[in-house]
């Protein structure tokens, strides 16, 4: 029992972070000031993910854009919908 109310908590703490990677990505559309500490922490949970996704996949190689965040949220859908239920 314990072991499924873990798997529960991970897939929440998984859609929680699929939110905050989707705010994050929206708030690129807008250029807000770097110094709102919203900001600041969109930036600080989200760049250690999406950074190593940038990396791999510059821009030049995607017509320009920046689909690093679309690659996280795949791989969290994939976490959620196919790793974590064959743990329980």
């Amino acid at each position: 029992m314990l072991g499924y109310n873990l798997i529960q908590f991970i897939g929440w703490l998984l859609d929680m972070y699929s939110w905050i990677i989707i705010a994050a990505a929206l708030m690129t559309w807008v250029s807000p000031d770097p110094r709102n500490p919203i900001v600041m922490f969109l930036r600080r949970v989200t760049e250690p993910v999406l950074e190593p996704v940038r990396r791999r996949l510059p821009p030049w190689k995607t017509g320009g854009l920046d689909l690093s965040p679309l690659i996280v949220l795949i791989a969290i859908q994939f976490v959620e919908r196919v790793i974590l239920p064959s743990l329980v």
